[in-house]
């Protein structure tokens, strides 16, 4: 439970696990998106721009806009803020494009 009115609280959440992101175990629950697990972490930058390394973190919250893509397991260029957050789960900040996409174009 995070959110409480005085004693009573009003938001319950799933069971608890750990994600890794970036090499650093955060606790996540059952039910919620990697997005909303890292943002209950303190973190704000799930990915950087291609050119100008500009961050970029939750914008619109529901798939639209793509700024919130990260690399999850190896592949890149999903959307934190849909993605589910499941025990075990290996999350990386995204730079441009991802890794996987430089490398079949040769820019690597």
């Amino acid at each position: 439970m995070r959110i409480r009115d005085g004693e009573r609280p009003i938001v319950e959440r799933g069971a608890s696990f750990r994600i890794d992101v970036d090499g650093v175990s955060i606790p996540a629950y059952e039910g919620e998106t990697i997005a909303s697990a890292i943002l209950a972490h303190g973190g704000r930058v799930l990915r950087r721009t291609r050119i100008k390394d500009n961050p970029r973190g939750l914008f619109c919250g529901i798939g639209v806009c793509y700024d919130c893509l990260v690399i999850i397991d190896g592949t890149p260029n999903l959307r934190a803020c849909m993605a589910p957050a499941v025990p075990g789960l290996r999350v990386q900040t995204q730079k441009g494009v991802g890794p996987a996409e430089r490398e079949a174009r040769g820019t690597g």
